[in-house]
């Protein structure tokens, strides 16, 4: 958002609403808030001629107050039409200096009264029922955001922050604050069940040798004839 002063070919009259590099003290959602922070400034001393107050998100709003038939239309062009002509008689009696400037009065009042009678009659029939009510609106902001000269935004900020008056800046002159991205936490890894330990190797028997063979008896190993007798 550009709130930069106009050059020498701007029209004049905008050189008062605008700043030369200006920065964001808050961002608020009603006007009265708005006022607020700016009066609160005002009371301790800061430099008010330097901040500025706009309206961001235009909206317009239109309050419908009353339907429309002939006879209210006839009823509002005749007051209107008497407060006129008795504006006017009024004028003309201070120019004039008529012999009876009460009788002019009533006289201009009569006429407004004719003329406001017809006019919105009038008026009302061209409208052929495409508008049968009444209303009243206006062009709101939808949040108001302060500016101040950059050099006294520190200074603001700090006797705003003092006063305890809760500020935004998410608006236009705000910078862009990138939020950060929170950490994803590792998944958690479920507990692997208990392993029982091995039991203790024993020890092995030791090896014994096979036993030996037995070997057939031998010749020499035959035993003898008996002795002759």
């Amino acid at each position: 958002m550009s709130l930069q002063p106009k050059g020498p070919g701007g029209r004049q009259g905008f050189a008062t609403l605008s700043l030369e590099y200006p920065m964001s003290l808050g961002v608020f959602d009603q006007y009265v808030d708005a006022q607020k922070a700016v009066d609160t400034l005002s009371d301790n001393q800061f430099p008010v001629e330097n901040c500025l107050i706009v309206g961001t998100d235009l909206k317009q709003m239109e309050r419908v107050t009353a339907r429309l038939t002939w006879g209210r239309v006839a009823l509002g062009g005749l007051l209107s039409g008497v407060w006129l002509g008795l504006f006017v008689g009024l004028i003309l009696s201070l120019f004039s200096r008529p012999s009876s400037p009460i009788t002019l009065l009533l006289y201009t009042a009569l006429y407004g009264a004719v003329f406001g009678l017809v006019w919105s009659l009038v008026g009302y029939a061209f409208t052929r029922g495409a508008r049968d009510f009444s209303s009243v609106s206006q062009v709101v902001a939808t949040r108001y955001e302060v500016f101040c000269e950059h050099k006294f935004a520190q200074q603001g900020r700090e006797i705003l922050a003092k006063a305890g008056i809760a500020v935004s800046h998410t608006g236009f002159g705000a910078s862009a604050v990138t939020p950060a991205t929170p950490a994803t936490p590792a998944p958690a890894v479920p507990d692997s069940p208990a392993v029982p330990d091995a039991p203790a190797a024993t020890d092995a028997p030791a090896a014994t040798d096979p036993p030996a063979a037995t070997r057939p008896p031998t010749g020499t190993d035959q035993p003898g004839p008996p002795p002759a007798g």
